[in-house]
């Protein structure tokens, strides 16, 4: 067996998410398909993050096995060959190389950065409707900025989190969430090594909240405190959120 790995860009719109589902309708789900179609090989492509329905990826990793007997696949051919096999999907394979046989893209990874997205106008957007989650008016930074600083670090994010969250345990740490505005958008950038479901989208409602003077930002930090999803703002939409790099360490970098 051969070990590739896979740095992926999508848009999440048409999709159920990366995980492959009954239906055929996940990211994974037309990986496998362009694969079959290219070799006829099967093989399962592990993503280093499940996205979820209608949120987008311009680094997303995976990794797959194909038997050494089924071809001689290079990486540039096999991102080629799945490529071609893509379209007219929006999924394109963007880079490819042999990984080592321990590489896993979920769980060598070191650190995830997502994106979020706001456009706050009162033009509703011609361009990028589902790239961005459009707010009619105008949102204040500074106490925006001010709260997320409360939110870097370790903590118990079980009030940003959804409530069908898997994880063990709701205690993340999160390295970074900037706020930053330019023009009209609001850009927020979240890092951490791994991320509780629905945690970004949670926080970026609960900023949302903030900009509007909807909170305070010691209520935002207060929230935090309390450990209570009921006391989570609506949530901000998929279409704002793309998963942009993940990093792994130097040894399994390419």
């Amino acid at each position: 067996m051969t070990r590739y790995r896979l740095t992926i860009e999508y848009d999440g719109t048409p999709y159920t998410g990366w995980q492959s589902q009954r239906e055929g309708t996940g990211v994974q789900d037309a990986l496998s398909a362009a694969l079959d179609s290219l070799s006829g090989a099967r093989a399962v492509f592990f993503g280093a993050g499940r996205t979820d329905t209608g949120v987008h990826a311009r680094g997303q990793v995976a990794h797959l096995d194909i038997a050494d007997d089924s071809a001689a696949w290079t990486p540039d051919k096999l991102m080629a060959g799945l490529n071609y096999h893509l379209k007219p999907q929006p999924v394109a394979v963007i880079a490819a190389a042999i990984a080592p046989d321990d590489f896993d893209a979920r769980f060598s990874a070191i650190a995830r950065h997502y994106q979020y997205r706001i456009l706050a106008r009162r033009a509703v957007p011609a361009l990028d409707r589902q790239r961005v989650w459009f707010v009619p008016q105008k949102l204040d930074l500074a106490p925006m900025q001010a709260a997320a600083k409360q939110f870097i670090g370790k903590h118990d994010f079980t009030t940003f989190r959804s409530v069908q969250c898997q994880a063990k345990s709701p205690v993340k740490t999160l390295s970074q969430l900037d706020v930053a505005a330019h023009g009209d958008e609001i850009i927020v950038s979240a890092s951490a090594r791994s991320f509780l479901h629905n945690q970004v989208r949670s926080l970026v409602g609960a900023l949302k909240h903030v900009g509007e003077g909807k909170w305070h930002v010691d209520e935002a930090g207060a929230a935090l405190q309390a450990c209570d999803r009921t006391l989570c703002p609506p949530v901000a939409p998929a279409c704002g959120l793309t998963l942009m790099q993940v990093d792994y360490p130097p040894a399994v970098s390419p």
